[in-house]
């Protein structure tokens, strides 16, 4: 992956990716006053943006695993792409113009209109978000060596940092006064508008330059495929030529059991890994999604339902631009790191990178929580990029060298009793130990097997206990019980779908329980604190994640 060229096309090939997070970056900074401007209490507004969250818990298994399985002739991701891109390209069009679509109902009114934006902000945080999953597959597909991985990684995750840039610095400017706005008939018509032309303009660019190969191959006869051939009954090579949208319900319809039991069924390394991510991503989006309100009511003492034009709704609107700017702070750090974080894992490991960006993440929001200086506010909200930028990048590469090394990090009752301390047994050394029982110099070299596993004398080589032409072991010890059926079938795409699950969740208890907790304590410092919290246990976690071998015993 040397030279510009290779660069460049990866850049072309995430211009989705910025394009999506230039989408959902604006919607989360702009959607929650509109709320508050229609009426809706605060209560209820954080509950409404957790609508897309809740949803895609629901659907991104399904949306990952049936990626793995499709066959479809547009190839295995970009079918999920397609249909997910509608979906936003909808949410675009309805939330500024709710108002409009509310009128040609008489019998509406106010309520009508609150529907159609909570409407437009559920199909836009639903398919924002789960749109990332195909792409991250997408990106595994075409880039399988770990170097390769790691710097595609980097590049989607600078370029998400770039889309937020952009996203949370477009509402922070001041569109009313221009001609398009005018044209358009106002600021979020105009701010829409700009976002539509963004979104189909990155869309038509990474489809054109994935070059997705046609039927590419799938996950080999498992767990998951019982249900059919991929999922896939034998009329669906017709289907896909003329009705693809068919085709993959029928296959998402089809697999649907076996995807959710695997789905819970999860290795130790990733289970571990998910939970880290999942506190980590908790305290990150407890900031982001409430950072521009504490900014406006708390930091600049306004009021969000202040008529228009009185100080206190001055103030607020000032709170809401500033706090528009300080994500675009934090997404401009989340960018430089980025462009650095290859660097950084090779000198320092992933572990040191991990732990000192959720440290450094705690420390800026403690901050930010007891300072009334707008800012030394802005300068933590800068720093809180280091995190975003990791949460981004290296669960993903992590996700990917577990799939590599498969038969390490998620054996299968077939694989797992040749792994000692973190060293894995290569096939010669099973072949050298059979030709050593054979010749029976095996009990005379280590003193007997007694079905244990066996270390030479030198102490550098590791056998695993004997085993017959069948596969199943000759100890005499009882056999141990078997993993849950599916690991060695699991596909990169639904371990992405249960990594971005994670980062749906955790947006989930903030929009239900975080508008209760500031009513209850009086006090939008609240959000602050709880993701402070949030970030403590995080580092915790952190220390249990599996970095590499080493870690599997410790």
């Amino acid at each position: 992956m040397s030279g510009w060229r290779s660069q460049w096309r990866l850049v072309l090939l995430n211009s989705l990716t910025c394009g999506l997070e230039i989408c959902v970056a604006a919607g989360i900074t702009y959607v929650p006053p509109l709320l508050l401007e229609a009426g809706v209490e605060e209560q209820y507004m954080t509950m409404v943006l957790g609508i897309g969250p809740v949803l895609g818990l629901i659907f991104i298994p399904l949306i990952g695993s049936a990626s793995d399985h499709c066959n479809s002739s547009y190839g295995r991701r970009r079918p999920f792409i397609w249909l997910l891109s509608l979906g936003v390209l909808l949410a675009l069009l309805i939330i500024p113009h709710a108002d409009l679509l509310a009128a040609y109902f008489s019998w509406g009114g106010c309520a009508l209109q609150v529907a159609f934006l909570i409407l437009g902000v559920g199909l836009l945080d639903f398919c924002g978000q789960v749109c990332f999953t195909p792409l991250e597959a997408l990106l595994s597909d075409l880039y399988r060596n770990e170097e390769d991985c790691n710097q595609a990684f980097a590049m989607f995750s600078f370029m998400v940092s770039l889309g937020g840039c952009v996203g949370y610095l477009l509402p922070a400017l001041d569109w009313s006064r221009g001609l398009l706005s005018v044209y358009l008939g106002g600021q979020a018509e105009c701010l829409f508008f700009m976002l539509i032309l963004i979104f189909v303009t990155s869309v038509l660019i990474t489809m054109k330059v994935s070059e997705e190969p046609p039927c590419a191959a799938a996950l080999e006869p498992g767990p998951l495929l019982e249900a059919g051939r991929c999922g896939l009954p034998r009329s669906c090579p017709y289907l896909l030529k003329s009705v693809p949208l068919l085709c993959l319900l029928r296959t998402c319809w089809s697999m649907t059991p076996a995807i959710y039991r695997s789905y819970f069924h999860v290795p130790r390394v990733m289970r571990q890994l998910c939970m880290a991510q999942l506190c980590s991503w908790m305290a990150v989006m407890s900031f982001m999604l409430f950072y521009t309100d504490f900014m406006g009511e708390g930091l600049y003492e306004g009021m969000p339902r202040a008529a228009p034009g009185t100080a206190s709704r001055k103030r607020y609107e000032d709170g809401i631009r500033m706090g528009s700017l300080g994500l675009f702070f934090q997404c401009a750090t989340s960018t430089v790191f980025s462009l650095l974080m290859s660097r950084l894992v090779r000198h320092f490991g992933s572990r040191r990178v991990y732990l000192s960006s959720m440290v450094s993440f705690t420390i800026s929001v403690l901050v930010i929580c007891m300072s009334k200086s707008v800012v030394l506010v802005s300068l933590m909200s800068a720093l809180t990029g280091f995190a975003y930028a990791t949460l981004q990048t290296l669960p993903y590469t992590l996700t990917c060298h577990y799939h590599k090394e498969m038969e390490v990090y998620m054996p299968n009752k077939k694989t797992k009793n040749i792994l000692k301390n973190g060293i894995a047994v290569k096939r010669d050394s099973i072949t050298h130990l059979t030709a050593m029982d054979e010749e029976g110099g095996l009990t005379h070299k280590l003193g007997g097997t007694n079905g244990h596993a066996i270390f030479s004398q030198e102490g550098s080589d590791y056998y695993p206990p004997p085993h017959g032409q069948d596969g199943s072991s000759l100890s005499a010890t009882a056999p141990e019980q078997d993993e849950p059926e599916g690991y060695e079938k699991r596909g990169v795409g639904l371990d992405f779908a249960i990594l971005d699950s994670t980062f749906l969740l955790s947006q989930v208890f903030p929009t239900l329980f975080m508008g209760m907790i500031v009513q209850f304590t009086k006090s939008v410092t609240a959000y602050m604190a709880s993701s402070a919290i949030f970030g403590i246990i995080a580092i915790y976690l952190a220390n249990q994640i599996i970095f590499d071998q080493k870690d599997i015993n410790s």
